[in-house]
């Protein structure tokens, strides 16, 4: 299973639907955000391409209606630390790398965000994937359970 991780879209409308269009094309089976939505209608806009999301708040997620929109409509949500299980691997997600170092659950992959750059790296036979960020530019990755291959996008 193909799936697409975001995060840090701070409101980018424009970016969030082509990077969700692109998952959309590719047949992803799931969506992961990484955190820093901003805004009702950037998960308004993720929601209606009709793909499972999971989610975590970042540090710019702070309305109360934005944190229970989140919870009430994603697939999967937490406040710090979202574990799911999903074609066969076990996948952390969290605005913060520290966060899913410090979880001690076992996990197959870890996905977060906050800083706005792409990043892969194995930490104690760990791998961790930061997607980078729709603010500004187009940048997101998808990951196949399959093959456990993670391609960073950047337009």
């Amino acid at each position: 299973m193909k799936v697409l991780v975001i995060g840090d879209s701070h409101g980018n409308i424009e970016n969030l639907k082509h990077a969700v269009g692109f998952g959309k094309e590719i047949e992803v089976g799931a969506i992961f955000h990484c955190g820093d939505w901003n805004n009702v209608l950037s998960i308004e806009t993720v929601l209606s391409f009709g793909i499972p999301v999971y989610t975590v708040l970042g540090n710019a997620d702070i309305d109360p209606v934005l944190i229970k929109e989140l919870k009430e409509k994603n697939t999967g949500y937490s406040d710090e630390v979202l574990k799911v299980e999903l074609g066969g691997k076990k996948i952390l997600v969290s605005h913060y790398l520290g966060k899913l170092k410090q979880d001690k659950r076992d996990f197959d992959i870890g996905f977060y965000g906050h800083r706005h750059s792409q990043e892969k790296q194995e930490i104690d036979g760990k791998l961790f994937v930061r997607p980078g960020a729709l603010e500004n530019d187009i940048n997101f990755c998808v990951y196949d359970t399959i093959s456990e291959r993670v391609e960073f996008i950047t337009i």
